[in-house]
């Protein structure tokens, strides 16, 4: 009897005794200069953090250091390619489908000769002092070579998406004036079009060995392997950087227009690498991390140079290869995470939205006893995970990780223990069904470009959902007054106000833009520099950040109310129908419509069942009766996220065509381009509020 006692009683004890601790503080008030606010550093550091490693300063210290120290050990690594084959569908469209084999290896001494020949080989090439190059490529092992080869020579990178469109690239290598251009074949051959455009371009260098028969005659295109050849036969000295110098300049992804060319110096980028270093636990010379994000991305530069700076292994993929079910992998063959089993990772969370709902289709797809497993032993730990002592623990959690989350796990190769999610909201739904389907913490990250993707990073051991973490070390997190939308720092329970991001992370400024450098950037008194983000937060009582609105995407309805359209869409993603949102507010309106790129699996599954018939999936789309379930299903999504009625939108247009990046629709980050959504789509609005 004593025993169920004991065991009745042990329970209790033990919630009672969590519910006493008092609450981890990871973030303390700190005094700044500039306009008057509410500012919170991170309570480990009293000032702000700008290096890691005593003595060095900038990024190309920071690989040679690295790659003497780890000479014999992997460093970048790339699958090689077996076949390629054009697989194509009954209703007449092609997809290409790849075969890949294991990674091929380069050792960290291996890959610092090849950037010290590359280097020499751009001198040689005719490359000039104070020139500037461009990279324009999807993330590749010569990405990275390249980019190190300009460091070593303080050479300007200027890093442009390889889904920008043609009027933005042409922007982006006119305004900096680039005089060498770095490019894969596939991107050589979008430059034909525009090459009597493009200024200043002396030099074309080719990542790959086959050169487009289209450019020749246009520009002196040379190999890659060629320039590294010249290089290996002509060496010359490096002319290395210093802290001050710019070593990128980076361009948005142009959501709101034509992109900007931020100014990164070599100290900005190692102050946020030094930071995140400090958030992520035991990170060091066994992890492996697989680079698949655009490296024209701050995101994901950073993150290689982090795992460059630890010692780490860097293993190359793609969005379209990176699981075996990816669509360009050729069915029965294996996917990069399959193959390289990385322990850390960096997603967008519209890649992680697109994992949870791909792992809910193949559950509902089973049915069965297997549905009910997996959905118990999901509840089972959603109910730990939130904090109940009732939940599945120890040996439980043991077993069910053993029996139902392992095949999700091996997804992503079987080995992940952390996982960084940044470049826009994550939605509390997929931050918890990561955490228990992969059994990997999320750290989720706040920043932007103009501060070198540093801000706040959550902790591994913070589980709550919906915050961004506490200020990174060479981070202070600021909040000021925006009285227009009533968001003030003397708000009760929370301060709230618009967002400043001061340190040695924030930038120099917009390249050739003064007036948006002016606008934007601070220096204040004490000579610290400040962003202003146009994002608005609130701080919880612990010292972390929670992103509540953004300036730009509030809109004032016809009877008064508030609508903020990146939280509505944020909230509205998780229903099983979507696959993206754009929510619309017409001010002299009273209620919202809404744009939704249906899913087609999960709308065409939903037909087959009711016994609908259509030609397509564009012909489903406008079918009264699919418009009519996607809605209710939004309101239920909407009632769960608890969602004001106001908020919720009345009327929806069905897309029936994916948003990619090459549409230009969405970043190469996969957010949404309002504006250019609004003036493709503007008939189709109108009719939803005519109607």
């Amino acid at each position: 009897m004593n025993g169920y006692i004991v065991g009745a009683i042990v329970p209790i004890v033990l919630v009672l005794l969590r519910n006493s601790k008092r609450v981890k503080k990871r973030g303390v008030l700190v005094d700044v200069g500039g306009e008057p606010g509410y500012a919170i550093r991170n309570i480990r550091f009293p000032f702000p953090l700008e290096t890691a490693w005593e003595g060095l300063s900038t990024l190309a210290e920071l690989f040679e250091q690295s790659c003497k120290q780890n000479s014999n050990k992997s460093l970048l690594g790339t699958r090689k390619l077996i076949s390629s084959e054009v697989e194509v569908t009954e209703d007449g469209r092609s997809f290409e489908k790849l075969h890949y084999g294991e990674y091929v290896w380069l050792t960290y001494a291996e890959a610092f000769a090849a950037v010290c020949y590359f280097a020499s080989g751009l001198v040689q090439l005719g490359h000039k002092k104070g020139e500037r190059v461009a990279i324009f490529a999807d993330t590749r092992e010569e990405w990275f070579i390249a980019l190190q080869a300009c460091f070593r020579r303080n050479v300007t990178v200027v890093t442009i998406y390889a889904s920008l469109g043609e009027e933005a690239l042409c922007h982006s290598l006119n305004e900096t004036e680039v005089t060498t251009l770095i490019c894969g074949a596939k991107e050589l051959k979008k430059l034909v079009n525009i090459s009597g455009q493009l200024d200043k371009i002396k030099h074309v260098i080719c990542m790959d060995d086959e050169i487009p028969t289209a450019v020749s005659g246009r520009w002196a295109v040379t190999s890659f392997a060629d320039v590294q050849r010249t290089g290996y036969e002509n060496p010359v000295d490096a002319d290395l950087p210093i802290a001050a110098d710019v070593a990128v300049i980076m361009y948005t992804s142009g959501s709101t227009g034509l992109p900007k060319g931020v100014m990164l110096t070599h100290g900005n980028i190692l102050a946020t690498v030094a930071a995140v270093k400090t958030i992520i636990p035991g990170i060091g010379s066994k992890d492996v991390y697989l680079a698949y994000l655009p490296l024209a991305h701050i995101l994901e530069l950073a993150a290689e140079h982090l795992i460059v700076a630890v010692g780490g292994i860097l293993g190359y993929g793609s969005p379209l290869t990176l699981t075996d079910t990816s669509s360009k992998i050729k069915p029965g063959t294996k996917g990069d995470a399959s193959v390289l089993a990385p322990t850390l990772m960096v997603a967008v969370p519209a890649i992680l939205d697109r994992v949870r709902d791909g792992v809910r289709k193949k559950v509902d797809a089973k049915g069965g006893l297997s549905k009910k497993l997996f959905d118990l032993a999901y509840s089972r730990r959603l109910s730990a995970i939130n904090g109940s002592w009732f939940g599945a623990w120890g040996l439980e959690k043991y077993l069910w990780d053993l029996l139902v989350f392992k095949k999700v796990r091996a997804i992503l190769g079987g080995r992940l223990r952390f996982l960084l999610s940044g470049g826009a909201p994550l939605s509390p739904d997929t931050q918890r069904f990561i955490n228990i389907c992969f059994g990997t913490p999320i750290g989720q990250g706040y920043g932007l470009t103009e501060t070198c993707a540093g801000g706040t990073f959550s902790e591994v051991d913070d589980t709550s959902v919906g915050r961004v973490g506490a200020p990174l070390p060479c981070s202070f997190i600021k909040l000021v007054d925006w009285p227009k939308g009533g968001y003030l720092t003397s708000n009760s329970p929370m301060p709230r106000g618009e967002i400043l991001i001061g340190g040695p992370n924030v930038t120099l400024g917009y390249f050739k833009n003064e007036e948006k450098t002016k606008e934007s950037y601070r220096v204040d008194e004490r000579g610290v520099r400040w962003f202003c983000t146009g994002d608005l937060g609130q701080f919880h009582s612990d010292g972390c950040l929670e992103i509540i609105d953004r300036k730009k995407d509030i809109v004032k309805l016809q009877h008064g109310e508030y609508v903020s359209l990146g939280k509505v869409e944020t909230a509205l993603s998780i229903c099983p129908y979507v696959d993206n949102i754009m929510l619309h507010a017409d001010p002299f309106h009273s209620f919202c419509v809404a744009l939704v790129v249906a899913s087609q699996q999960m709308v065409e599954d939903w037909a087959s069942k009711q016994g609908i018939t259509f030609t397509d999936f564009a012909d489903l789309c406008e079918k009264e009766e699919t418009i009519k379930e996607v809605h209710s299903s939004l309101a239920q999504t909407a009632k769960k996220s608890r969602l004001e009625k106001f908020e919720i939108p009345a009327k929806i247009k069905l897309i029936s065509s994916p948003w990619t990046p090459e549409s230009g629709l969405v970043t190469a980050a996969l957010k949404i381009k309002r504006e250019a959504i609004r003036r493709a789509f503007s008939e189709d609005l109108a009719k939803l509020y005519a109607s």
